[in-house]
C-alpha cells in the first residue's frame, strides 16, 4: 500500500505536489459551515477516494462534488448547498486558476480578447466604470446557490467553450455583465445605477432570467427573445420563407410557433386543377426539418409548437400526427401541435351536432374571421355549410373532441387554443392586429401575418422576450413594483440592443415592442401563505398579487412611455382606447372568486391614454422548467410533484428540494381530486394576465375505475377552461404510477425560461 507521504497530486496547471489531506479536509469543512444536519466525515467517508500517485486534484473535487450530491434527501437537504459550494469551488479554480476572481475590468479585458465577450462592453463602460461596478459585485451571493442551480449554470449558462468544457465566468460576472449591456446605452448619470438595481434583483433571486438572456447577453450572439411566432401562407414561397426562418430562429435559441393552417387540404387543386395539392402533411414534415436541423448553440435542441384549426378538412389525419400508431409518411411526431377552438365549435359538442370541416383555401373570409371577428365567422361557416358546391365534410362534434382529447391524452403534447378568447380578451383590436396562433409553450398570444420572403420585411414574425418574478421572495405586494420597473427597462432595452435575422421579426419588435413578464415560485408562495391549490383558498391571494403583477407592469411602461415614446403600433391596441384587462375578461371568473380590485386602474387608464405605453404586452406566465431552478424555485405557477423533484438533464439526474421543505406544508400535484382548482387559479391569473398562460392538466388513472381517465373528465375540463376564458392549454400529465420525476421535458423551448 501506497503511503500518504509517498502520494503526489497533479495540479490544474500541471504542477506535482505532495498530497495535502488537511488541505482537502479544510474545503469539505468550508463547504459545510453554516449548514444544518451535514456531515463533513460522512462525505468524507462516502466519496471512497482510492487516492494513487498521480491523482489529479481535479478528480479529487469532483469525486466529493458527487458525494455530498448523492446524500441530499427529504431528511438533509441542506446537502444540496454543501454540493453546490464544492463544486463553485471547482468551477472558480476552473474559470480562474484560483478560488478568487479577478478585478471586473480585468475579466472583462482578458474575455474581450479571447472573442468572448461583446466588444461594446470595453467600448462603452472604462476602467474607472468597471471599478465602481466592481465594489457592489457579492461574489459571496455564489454560495447561496443550491447543487441543481449550479450545475443548470455549469452547463448552460456560463461562458465556455462548448466542446472542451472550459468555464470562463462565475455566476456573479454573469449577472452583472448583464445588466452593463442592457443599460449601456442609459444617460452616464443614471447608468450605474440601474445596472447595481437590476444586479442586485438578479443576483437575489428576486428576477428570473430567461436561458437566451443568462447564455447571451454579453457574448457576441445577439438574439435573445425566447419566442418566435411565425405564420405561414398557402404558397410554396411563404412555405419555403417560413422554413427559413425557422432554420435562423432555431440556431439562435428561440422556441418557435408555426401557424400552418392556411395551407389547403390535400386534393385541392392547384393552377386551376393542373395539378393536385398534396395537403398538409408533406410540408408538416418539411417544417420538422428545419426545427430539427440546429443544436441552438448546444444550449438546448430545437423545438416547435405548430398550429392549424380545428375544423381543417384534414383534421382528422392532424390530430393523430403525434402517436406512435401509423407509419413515418402518416405521422409527424417531432412536432407539438396547437388545435385552434373557438364557441361555436364547443356548441357544436354540447348540442350533440355535427362539425364541419373545410379547406381554408374554399371558404373565401373564413379563416380570417376565425381569430377576427366571432360573429362574421358563425355567420360565413353556416352559410358555406349550406353551400353544395363546396367540398365539405360533416363528422360528429363529439366524435371529432373525442378524438382530440384521446391524441392529446396519449401524447401529453397537443395543446388547446381558444382563439375567441385570445382575441376578445386581448391587449390587441382583432379587427387590425387579430392573434391567430401561440408560441411553443402556449403562452404567447400576439399578432402575426405570413411570411412570404425572407429578406423583404413582409408578413410579421412576433417575437417576445421574457422574464419572470420570483413570488417566493415577495413579503408584501409592494415589493413587486421595484423589480417590475428593472424588469421592463431592462427587456425594452433589450429590443434595441439585439440582433434580428429576419427583416419581419424586426419590423414587429420594434413596432410592439412586446414583453412577457411571468412568475416563478407559485407554489411556495401558495404553501408558505397556508393556501392551497385544490379548495378554493388561495383564489383571494392570487387574485390581488396578479393584479399588483399587472398593474405595476403596466404603470413601468408607461413611464417608459413618458421618457422614450410609446410604442410605434400603439393605436392598434385596445390600451389605446382606454381598454384594460379589467375589462375585457370572462365575467364567469366573478362567480368563482369576488375579490374587489385594490389599485388606482382609473387614473392609470388616463395616464395610459395620455402618455400610451412603451409596450403592446407585458405579462405571460411561462413554464420556466429551468430557469427556475436557479433560484431553487418551483417552476412557474406549476406545483411540485414531489418535496424533492429528479430533474433530468443532459449532465444527469439532479435533486432539486422545495423551498423550507420542513417549515411549511405543499400540496402535491397528484394529491389534487381533480384539476377544477387548478383551472380556478389559472382563471383567476388570466383575468389580469394580457397575453397567455402555459396551463397544464393533471390525471392519475388510479383515482378512477378500471384505472382509466373517462372521456367524459377530459371534455368536462376542457369545457371548464374554456367557460372561464383560459386561453390556452399546455401539457397533458398522466401519472405513470412508475415515480414522479420531473425531466426536464421542455429542453427544446427556450420560452420555458
Amino acid at each position: 500500500m501506497v503511503s500518504s507521504e509517498e502520494i503526489a497530486v497533479a495540479k490544474r496547471d500541471g504542477r506535482r505536489e505532495k498530497i495535502n489531506l488537511d488541505k482537502i479536509h479544510k474545503v469539505v469543512a468550508w463547504s459545510a459551515e453554516g449548514l444544518d444536519n451535514v456531515s463533513v466525515s460522512q462525505v468524507e467517508l462516502k466519496a471512497h477516494i482510492q487516492f494513487y500517485d498521480g491523482i489529479t486534484t481535479k478528480s479529487i473535487h469532483e469525486t466529493l462534488i458527487k458525494s455530498a450530491a448523492d446524500l441530499i434527501s427529504e431528511e438533509t437537504p441542506d446537502y444540496q448547498y454543501m454540493a453546490a459550494r464544492l463544486l463553485m469551488f471547482h468551477l472558480r479554480k476552473i474559470a480562474y486558476g484560483q478560488y478568487n476572481p479577478p478585478s471586473l475590468y480585468e475579466h472583462i479585458t482578458k474575455l474581450t480578447k479571447e472573442g468572448k465577450y461583446d466588444k461594446q462592453i470595453v467600448q462603452k463602460y472604462a476602467k474607472e466604470d468597471c471599478d465602481l461596478i466592481d465594489k457592489f459585485i457579492d461574489h459571496e451571493r455564489d454560495l447561496n446557490f443550491s447543487y441543481v442551480a449550479v450545475k443548470q449554470l455549469e452547463g448552460k449558462y456560463l461562458v465556455q467553450d462548448r466542446t472542451t468544457k472550459q468555464v470562463y465566468e462565475t455566476p456573479q460576472f454573469l449577472y452583472v455583465l448583464v445588466g452593463m449591456c442592457l443599460f449601456a446605452e442609459y444617460p452616464k448619470e443614471t447608468r450605474l445605477d440601474y445596472v447595481k438595481r437590476f444586479y442586485d434583483a438578479v443576483s437575489t433571486f428576486k428576477i428570473s432570467l430567461p436561458t437566451p438572456i443568462m447564455a447571451g447577453v454579453r457574448t457576441p450572439s445577439r438574439q435573445f427573445s425566447s419566442c418566435v411566432l411565425i405564420e405561414c401562407g398557402d404558397s410554396l414561397d411563404s412555405i419555403n420563407a417560413t422554413s427559413s426562418a425557422i432554420v435562423r430562429y432555431v440556431s439562435q435559441r428561440a422556441g418557435i410557433g408555426v401557424n400552418a393552417g392556411r395551407i389547403r387540404a390535400e386534393g385541392s387543386k392547384i393552377r386551376n386543377g393542373e395539378a393536385r395539392h398534396t395537403g398538409c402533411i408533406p410540408f408538416y414534415k418539411h417544417f420538422q426539418t428545419a426545427v430539427k436541423c440546429c443544436s441552438q448553440g448546444g444550449v438546448r435542441g430545437g423545438a416547435a409548437t405548430l398550429f392549424y384549426p380545428f375544423w381543417h378538412l384534414e383534421v382528422e389525419n392532424l390530430l393523430v400526427l403525434k402517436n406512435n400508431r401509423g407509419v413515418e409518411d402518416n405521422r409527424v411526431r417531432h412536432l407539438d401541435y396547437g388545435v385552434q377552438l373557438n364557441k361555436l365549435m364547443y356548441q357544436r359538442l354540447l348540442k350533440k351536432q355535427n362539425i364541419t370541416l373545410f379547406s381554408p383555401n374554399d371558404v373565401e373570409g373564413l379563416y380570417e374571421a376565425f381569430f377576427a371577428n366571432q360573429e362574421e365567422f358563425e355567420r360565413l361557416y353556416l352559410k358555406y355549410e349550406a353551400n353544395e358546391n363546396i367540398r365539405k365534410k360533416s363528422v360528429p362534434a363529439v366524435d371529432l373532441f373525442s378524438l382530440l382529447m384521446q391524441e392529446r391524452a396519449g401524447t401529453g403534447r397537443i395543446y388547446i387554443q381558444n382563439v375567441d378568447h385570445c382575441n376578445e380578451h386581448s391587449p390587441f383590436i382583432s379587427e387590425l392586429a387579430p392573434i391567430r396562433q401561440s408560441n411553443l409553450c402556449m403562452e404567447i398570444t400576439l399578432p402575426t401575418k405570413p411570411l412570404e420572403d425572407i429578406n423583404d420585411g413582409s408578413g410579421e414574425i412576433a417575437l417576445c422576450t421574457l422574464s419572470a418574478i420570483n413570488l417566493g421572495v415577495i413579503d408584501k405586494l409592494e415589493d413587486l413594483e421595484e423589480p417590475l420597473e428593472l424588469i421592463v427597462r431592462a427587456l425594452d432595452a433589450l429590443l434595441d440592443y439585439q440582433d434580428y435575422p429576419v427583416q419581419a421579426a424586426r419590423n414587429s419588435s420594434f413596432n410592439r415592442r412586446s414583453l412577457g413578464i411571468g412568475v416563478i415560485n407559485y407554489a411556495y408562495y401558495l404553501a408558505k401563505n397556508a393556501c392551497k391549490y385544490s379548495d378554493g383558498s388561495g383564489l383571494s391571494i392570487t387574485h390581488k398579487t396578479f393584479e399588483a403583477l399587472q398593474y405595476y407592469a403596466l404603470k413601468a411602461s408607461n413611464k417608459l412611455a413618458k421618457e422614450f415614446g410609446k410604442c410605434p403600433k400603439f393605436h392598434e391596441t385596445k390600451y389605446s382606447l382606454g381598454v384594460l384587462p379589467i375589462d375585457t375578461y370572462k365575467k364567469d371568473v366573478d362567480d368563482i372568486c369576488n375579490e374587489k380590485l385594490h389599485y388606482d386602474w382609473e387614473s392609470l387608464r388616463g395616464d395610459i391614454k395620455k402618455y400610451g405605453l412603451r409596450n403592446s404586452t407585458l405579462t405571460s406566465l411561462m413554464p420556466s422548467e429551468t430557469s427556475s431552478q436557479i433560484s431553487n424555485s418551483t417552476n412557474g405557477i406549476e406545483p411540485p410533484r414531489g418535496l424533492i423533484s429528479i430533474k433530468a438533464s443532459k449532465d444527469g439526474i439532479l435533486k432539486q428540494v422545495v423551498p423550507q421543505l420542513h417549515n411549511i406544508s405543499y400540496e402535491l400535484l397528484w394529491d389534487f381530486p381533480d384539476n377544477k382548482g387548478y383551472l380556478e387559479l389559472v382563471a383567476v391569473m388570466q383575468k389580469f394576465v394580457d397575453q397567455s398562460i402555459s396551463a397544464n392538466t393533471s390525471y392519475d388513472p388510479a383515482k378512477f375505475a378500471s384505472n382509466k381517465v373517462p372521456m367524459q373528465q377530459l371534455l368536462k375540463d376542457l369545457l371548464t377552461a374554456y367557460k372561464l376564458g383560459i386561453k390556452t392549454l399546455y401539457y397533458h400529465n398522466t401519472r405513470d404510477g412508475a415515480t414522479d420525476a420531473q425531466t426536464d421535458d421542455c429542453a427544446g423551448g427556450a420560452c420555458k425560461i
